[in-house]
């Protein structure tokens, strides 16, 4: 168990936290969510021992086994999987001592190496150690290369794979799916379900957080909230306490007002002067109930672009990829073809989610429809008014070091009036002097922000986004993903954030296997899809695109049949709704903070049981009603 007691914390003058007093329990997958800059990381540095309380304390078992992922990775010679083996420090302590040994042909130091990696499972260390690359999007040719030769996405994900190779009871990961694509993201999710040990982790993905929490830890205005669920669970449960709170905050108003009116109107009179006097008393007891401050809604828009064409931009019978590389005093390398025969095209309110393994293309297909890459055979038509707003990861990286937010938009438009620019920035949130302030200093959120901004001034009728949503805040997505909604022109969003796809896209095209073709199904088919591709051992064959099968006729079933189902349906709705009461009384005893003391665990343990008993019963229950109701209204 992690005990929190009357625990503060302070960033220089700021206090980030303070009064926390919470205790998480072993086994339990805790989401840590709030605004960026509330004290998510700076508590787990805490919790690390690299930063000491202002005040109370942390108490961790004894001999709790911490892994976590690691801020910088050093240009190292060392191979991929050796570096992600080394997170495993006992079994790669062995491994050294048995090649030293073996070296120096002391054979009785090699049979110790050999029982003590027996006796810690050390044999099938670096299979693990591959498995985790795999999962994380390393192709097995990658795996010997040195870790100087990734760039700084990649080696955060080797960063990731050596603090998942770590035996540990306590995970603490700070943003893990930032720097992965989708496959990747939905791998990972897989992955931490397994989990044995306690899991703190910070995302601004929620249906990451949907996925594996259990708690949701909420800070928010120097406090930390522990709640029972998931983030969905989490937001529901907020808004009724603080419902409940405004009714608190009313009622206590309204006496204070009664009150407060006859302590004026008889406290002169001497008749009447014991009664004010006790009014009085009454008056300074209320607890003065703090009422429900809305938070500033966070809104951003694109704006309806000038001109907006119906056919936008198409490619046809395109071959993408990377031109032929110049010969230095040799042969010329030949062109690398990523993506064959692209037949893709875009039409004024289009909404396309890419999907697709990662290095299948998603990117090279975006950067030829920008005109990034030019096509190595085949041809892009694009409309004399096509105007592309296009952001990836180097569009955030290009901002101009030294220099503020205001100056940017003054590069777009020098013309343009400085109240202008800073209204328009103040729609972006940059906010008074934060639109002269140097972006040096700002947050990745901010900057991912300010680069949105950028693309947002010059009106685009299309919009091509590569990864987006990366140090982006669930505030920042969840505006993003409503204004992209309201944006009349045609969207091409590659994303790891499923919540996002689904609000935006209306159909996805798949990228696999050299080909673009249309994925009619949904992200949950599509996480379906790749499960069966990675079980399968066989190489995966190019896909053609096959001509649409006829549905199958549906079978005649009789009256008898039909009103069985109905009969079912209905009993099994009724059920659902006794196990959904039963589970919403469950988490309620779960949110209760007194059930948390010295003396609550065994408790809390139970009714955790129960949870998620329940919660399973709720599932199957949920999934026979859906197929009984199928049949009653075929």
């Amino acid at each position: 168990m992690i005990a929190f007691r009357n625990f503060a914390l302070r960033r220089g003058e700021h206090l980030l936290l303070s009064q926390v007093d919470l205790a998480l329990h072993a086994g339990w997958r805790v989401g840590v969510i709030g605004r960026n800059g509330c004290g998510k990381s700076s508590l787990f540095a805490a919790v690390l021992g690299e930063v000491e309380a202002d005040q109370g304390d942390i108490d961790l078992p004894g001999k709790v086994r911490i892994a976590w992922v690691a801020q910088e990775t050093p240009s190292l010679p060392d191979a991929a999987i050796d570096f992600v083996l080394s997170g495993d420090t006992e079994v790669h302590a062995v491994l050294q001592a048995e090649a030293a040994a073996t070296a120096a042909e002391d054979w009785n130091a090699v049979a110790e190496a050999h029982q003590r990696l027996a006796e810690i499972n050390g044999y099938d260390a670096t299979a693990r150690a591959g498995r985790l690359l795999h999962g994380l999007g390393f192709p097995p040719e990658t795996h010997a290369k040195p870790v100087s030769d990734f760039s700084g996405g990649w080696r955060v994900r080797l960063n990731l794979a050596r603090a998942l190779m770590m035996p540990s009871d306590l995970l603490l990961l700070d943003e893990p799916t930032n720097h992965l694509d989708l496959d990747a993201v939905l791998w990972l999710e897989q992955w931490l379900l397994k989990y044995p040990g306690t899991l703190l982790m910070i995302s601004h993905d929620r249906e990451f957080l949907d996925g594996l929490s259990t708690h949701t830890l909420h800070l928010h205005e120097g406090r930390a909230k522990l709640y029972v669920g998931d983030y969905t669970s989490f937001e529901r449960q907020r808004a009724e306490h603080l419902r409940q709170q405004q009714i608190a905050h009313d009622k206590e108003q309204a006496e204070r007002a009664h009150l407060q009116s006859f302590i004026d109107r008889f406290k002169a009179k001497a008749s009447k002067a014991k009664q004010a006097q006790s009014r009085v008393k009454r008056l300074a007891k209320l607890q003065g109930t703090e009422a429900v401050r809305a938070e500033r809604a966070f809104r951003i828009a694109f704006a309806d672009p000038p001109k907006l064409p119906h056919s936008l931009i198409r490619i046809n019978h395109g071959d993408a990829g990377y031109p032929a590389v110049a010969p230095v005093g040799g042969t010329e390398a030949p062109p690398t073809r990523i993506l064959r025969d692209v037949g893709f095209g875009l039409e004024a309110g289009d909404r396309v989610g890419l999907l697709g393994p990662n290095g299948a293309g998603k990117s090279t297909l975006v950067k030829t429809l920008v005109g990034e890459l030019r096509l190595l055979d085949g041809e892009r038509v694009a409309h004399p008014d096509l105007r592309i707003g296009y952001f990836a990861q180097h569009t955030v990286e290009s901002l101009h070091e030294g220099q503020s937010p205001l100056w940017h938009l003054k590069e777009l438009a020098p013309n343009a009036g400085e109240q202008q620019l800073r209204n328009f920035l103040g729609r972006w949130n940059f906010i008074g002097d934060r639109a002269f302030e140097n972006v040096d200093g700002f947050s990745g959120g901010e900057r991912a922000r300010l680069a949105l901004a950028l693309i947002a001034y010059r009106e685009p009728n299309v919009l091509l986004l590569d990864e987006p949503t990366n140090h982006l805040d669930l505030d920042m997505r969840e505006a993003l993903a409503e204004a992209l909604s309201d944006f009349p022109g045609a969207i091409v969003l590659v994303s790891h954030d499923r919540h996002l796809i689904g609000l935006v896209c209306d159909t996805f095209w798949r990228v696999a296997d050299g080909h673009v073709e249309e994925f009619n199904g949904d992200l949950d088919e599509y996480a379906a899809w790749l499960r069966s591709r990675n079980n399968d051992p066989r190489p995966a064959k190019p896909a053609a695109a096959p001509a649409k099968p006829a549905p199958a006729p549906k079978p005649s079933r009789s009256k008898h049949e039909l009103d069985t189902a109905a009969r079912r349906a209905r009993q099994l709705e009724a059920q659902v709704a006794e196990l959904a009461s039963q589970l919403a009384q469950v988490e309620a005893q779960l949110a209760d903070p007194a059930i948390y003391g010295n003396d609550g665990g065994s408790e809390v343990g139970q009714l955790t049981q129960r949870q998620q008993k329940l919660a399973a019963e709720k599932d199957a229950l949920e999934a026979e009603w859906l197929a009984q109701l199928e049949i009653a209204e075929a």
